[in-house]
């Protein structure tokens, strides 16, 4: 279970768990969440370095749980109904949430794993529906670099070779809005087969 205090050099300062119940009160519901989601990601691929949760969500519910009679421990509750374990930025929180609230479409889960035959997992995606095979990538500003862009490549011939379809949402794609994105996605979706009422 998260504990109330942590020891820095010697000194004691607030929990990652007591301070996320702290700021609750300033915070959006949705900022809240993006903020959730950093503190219980982690993953364990077959590349790069695991990352480890800064409080697994498990503990995160157990603390929030204790404090029943907190101010914000009903709005932190909620919120953490819509954590998600494995998110690696908050552009891809808020692009999750975004499609969350609207009740046509699949939900989008956070690090799925695009397999091979053997069920091996060749690729990772930012976002996936396994049932539709469609999965989305947040291209933030380091995709412009010439080493990342050549990853991507890569990365886009090996996931249409799975037989999936990629979405790529940008930050201009925020700043144009939700229509934006959304349009976006129901391409994807309608190539991958999936038609308004076939599932969720």
């Amino acid at each position: 279970m998260a504990d109330e205090t942590e020891t820095v050099q010697g000194l004691p300062v607030t929990s990652i768990a007591r301070t996320w119940l702290d700021l609750a009160g300033m915070l959006s519901p949705e900022e809240l969440v993006v903020m959730g989601d950093q503190i219980v990601s982690e993953h364990h691929r077959n590349f790069g370095t695991p990352r480890v949760a800064l409080v697994p969500l498990a503990d995160l519910r157990e603390f929030i749980e204790g404090k029943a009679r907190n101010a914000h421990v009903r709005k932190c509750r909620s919120a953490l109904e819509r954590l998600r374990v494995g998110v690696d930025s908050p552009p891809e929180t808020r692009l999750r949430l975004m499609l969350l609230a609207d009740p046509e479409l699949p939900e989008f889960l956070p690090n799925v794993a695009i397999c091979d035959a053997a069920g091996e997992p060749q690729v990772w995606a930012d976002l996936g529906c396994q049932e539709f095979r469609t999965c989305l990538e947040y291209d933030g500003a380091h995709h412009l670099t010439p080493e990342q862009q050549a990853r991507d490549h890569y990365r886009d011939l090996k996931t249409a070779e799975l037989g999936w379809i990629q979405v790529k949402i940008s930050k201009a794609d925020f700043a144009q809005g939700q229509h934006r994105i959304r349009a976006k996605v129901l391409r994807g979706l309608a190539l991958a087969g999936w038609r308004t009422g076939s599932g969720s």
